[in-house]
């Protein structure tokens, strides 16, 4: 606990923590503290698939210098919480919302200093926590390009490439390798065998990657979710469409969302794409719009809603 992680030469510093998943699963991750002895509120940062949480730490030390507690957090099977040997590791996609965001949530609700519990979810982080059996414990989310990548909503220019890259190519060098070496190829970091296939082969009802038995129990946890929800879309953003955020947002049926669909134009941009809203380059248009949402539930954007 005595190690310091400092993404920049000034500002917030973050604490390395653990996390006890309830299958024993160990996750590791940073608590990044507001300088003031009643925060504005404690935010948990979900990540995309096979990206580091470390991509994510300027954000959260621009939220803890804000006023808020932070925790960043990397799934089983990624970065800090990677296990020795990847290949063969029974890990799932569906594992990262039940168990790892369900420990991660309970851990900051415990740990809560004052406010509200914020969640902020990127790609597939802004779905998983509707898998969470704890998810009604949040009050509020912000979503960046919320889906779970099902190819038919791919941008339609990108979509037959998309489908090669992630939908063929990775299924059949995962059942080569015996997990998917997605940082050897220049593609995002290494995942287990379980995520990379629930991607590949996920269609358009994603309770079908479900067992039978278990799918309706699926869509409770999802409609249980009762914070209201700021879902953005980017233009450019091949995975994260428009349509592919709608698709998240009808399963989380209990919660009030508006779904804010902005172009890089908005944002002083010629691109920004699926990853380019985390980048610090950002920290003083979209980052700052943030708070609205964060501190007071307003959406800076309702032009574009």
């Amino acid at each position: 606990m005595n190690e310091q992680h400092i993404p920049s030469s000034s500002g917030p510093r973050s604490t390395p923590i653990s996390i006890s998943c309830a299958d024993s699963v160990v996750l590791g991750g940073h608590l990044w503290l507001a300088e003031t002895a009643k925060p504005e509120g404690s935010v948990i940062i979900n990540p995309a698939t096979g990206v580091l949480a470390r991509y994510y730490h300027r954000y959260a030390q621009f939220l803890a210098r804000h006023g808020f507690d932070v925790l960043t957090y990397d799934y089983r099977g990624i970065g800090l919480s990677r296990p020795q040997r990847l290949r063969g590791s029974r890990y799932r996609w569906r594992d990262w919302g039940e168990r790892d965001f369900d420990a991660a949530l309970q851990w900051l609700a415990g740990y809560r200093r004052s406010g509200q519990l914020i969640v902020v979810g990127h790609s597939v982080g802004g779905f998983l926590p509707g898998l969470a059996e704890h998810a009604p414990m949040m009050d509020r989310m912000l979503t960046v390009g919320a889906q779970y990548a099902w190819w038919g909503d791919y941008l339609p220019h990108r979509r037959a490439a998309l489908f090669f890259k992630w939908h063929v190519a990775m299924p059949a060098i995962t059942a080569l390798c015996g997990y998917f070496p997605g940082r050897r190829l220049g593609w995002l970091e290494d995942l287990p065998k379980g995520v990379a296939n629930e991607w590949s082969f996920r269609g358009p009802r994603f309770e079908r990657s479900h067992p039978a038995a278990e799918r309706q129990d699926a869509l409770r946890r999802m409609a249980a979710v009762r914070a209201p929800i700021l879902a953005i879309a980017v233009s450019d953003d091949e995975l994260g469409t428009v349509p592919a955020v709608r698709r998240t947002l009808n399963y989380y049926t209990g919660a009030q969302s508006i779904l804010v669909s902005l172009h890089p134009i908005d944002l002083g941009r010629d691109r920004t794409g699926h990853f380019g809203l985390f980048h610090d380059s950002y920290k003083e248009s979209f980052w700052v719009d943030t708070l609205s949402w964060l501190r007071e539930g307003r959406n800076p954007w309702s032009v574009s809603a």
